[in-house]
């Protein structure tokens, strides 16, 4: 079924590419690298089930030195396979790769959690499905995590069929070093997770596999008998331990860290079962209509205090705001963090996890914030030194989009620079900042 995507989510029909844009404001000069973000864009002609479907696109940005070289957009060119094979299992070497774009020892991938990796170069050219010379034989998330302490970068897939939960890293160098399977009940969709300084943190959550709703809508749904729970293992292997928390869903996580009790801290972003009957059919899901049109829920910010020693979980809410795209400095990634950043609606807003402080700027009526991708400041000394990027949209498909330039220590205060794009970029999933070598790294 073909569906109509709103006005900021609906696809534009072509690739562009423009020089110097137009800046209201005043670009950093450190600012010296390519800002890409990743979404999903259907090709014309291709059908629209919902909007996480249809062909990935990147659009980038080039900075340089206060100046706004170009934008261009270019669709992630990736194979078209049958999912299923004959004999049952899967293939993963074509797909979308239409979520995430992500740098690591020298390449860049645009992701997808169903596929392996598309490797792409810096002008936005596809050069082909990448399985890390053979080793990669399950899905990549689309989130992984790098220790900033090691560059080592940790990953997973999950599958609809066993092993359904397979635990990757890579090292430094790009080499993968470790695959294993992590034992799960059954095939749930597994977005994201969390790494610490020791640890890697799961999400074991009951959105459950359907195969019945494959080729038909998003082949997921919420599984009441299935539970819900957060694993804690060891970065180099070994058992899960595993705490059983209210039943929830989560699509991106904050932060993790262990604080100096050793308990594990979990920041994210949480679905109850009200907030996920309200979304999950309103982007394509299939659930119960009667629930869905009752459900009123939204997602918040949310935390779990894991102790190992005594097996005991805490939950706490930590605001009352309808919020996704939770970002943070990627230095804090595993490690305690005082600052997180968020999107609510037409907001762009950031916490301040130790005293509870909130700041926010709202873009006005129309405009859609999309996530914002925290660059360190040359000269940092603070955590939150350094800048926010955000492509943001408005309804009118005539509106061309922006990239705003915050001071990530003064959100409030508005964008320092807005780049003016020359076209509408639909709302899409996530972006990445790449430096050119040596700068804001």
């Amino acid at each position: 079924m073909d569906h109509q995507l709103p006005g900021h989510l609906a696809p534009v029909p072509d690739e562009i590419s423009t020089v110097d844009l137009a800046v209201t404001g005043t670009l950093p000069t450190e600012l010296t690298g390519r800002y890409f973000r990743n979404g999903p864009n259907p090709k014309p002609g291709e059908p629209v089930r919902h909007w996480f479907s249809g062909s990935g696109m990147l659009h980038g940005v080039r900075l340089r030195e206060g100046r706004a070289e170009w934008y261009r957009n270019r669709w992630v060119r990736t194979n078209k396979v049958e999912r299923f094979r004959e004999d049952g299992s899967i293939d993963f070497s074509g797909g979308v790769a239409n979520t995430s774009v992500r740098e690591h020892a020298g390449r860049v991938f645009a992701l997808v959690e169903s596929s392996f990796p598309v490797e792409i170069d810096r002008e936005l050219n596809t050069i082909g499905s990448h399985d890390f010379d053979g080793r990669l034989t399950t899905a990549m998330t689309a989130h992984p995590k790098e220790d900033p302490d090691t560059g080592e970068l940790h990953f997973f897939g999950y599958s609809a069929i066993p092993p359904f939960l397979t635990y990757h890293r890579l090292a430094a160098d790009g080499t993968l070093v470790a695959s294993h399977e992590v034992q799960v009940p059954g095939p749930t969709m597994m977005h994201d997770f969390a790494i610490t300084e020791h640890n890697v943190v799961w999400l074991d959550l009951p959105a459950v596999f359907d195969r019945e709703l494959v080729g038909k809508t998003l082949p997921y749904r919420w599984s009441e008998g299935y539970g819900a729970r957060i694993g804690v293992m060891p970065k180099t292997g070994g058992p899960v331990r595993w705490f059983e928390v209210e039943p929830c869903y989560v699509f991106h996580v904050g932060n993790a860290c262990e604080d100096a009790q050793g308990r594990v801290v979990v920041d994210a972003v949480r679905y109850d079962r009200a907030a996920w009957m309200t979304l999950w059919p309103s982007i394509g899901g299939k659930e119960d209509p009667a629930e869905h049109a009752a459900s009123t829920g939204t997602s918040k910010l949310h935390r779990w205090t894991l102790d190992p020693a005594t097996g005991q979980v805490s939950e706490q809410q930590l605001d009352d705001r309808s919020v996704e795209f939770p970002t943070l400095n990627d230095l804090r990634t595993g490690k305690q963090n005082q600052f997180l950043y968020a999107v609510s609606h037409a907001d762009l807003v950031k916490y301040d996890t130790a005293s509870g402080a909130t700041q926010a700027h709202s873009l006005g009526a129309g405009w859609h914030a999309g996530e914002a991708v925290f660059v360190p400041a040359e000269q940092a000394r603070n955590e939150d030194d350094g800048w926010l990027l955000s492509i943001t949209t408005h309804d009118d498909p005539e509106v061309p989009s922006r990239l705003l330039v915050h001071d990530a220590t003064d959100l409030a205060a508005g964008p320092v620079a807005t780049v003016h794009l020359p076209r509408r970029v639909p709302a899409g999933f996530h972006g990445t900042w790449i430096a050119d070598e040596g700068e804001n790294r």
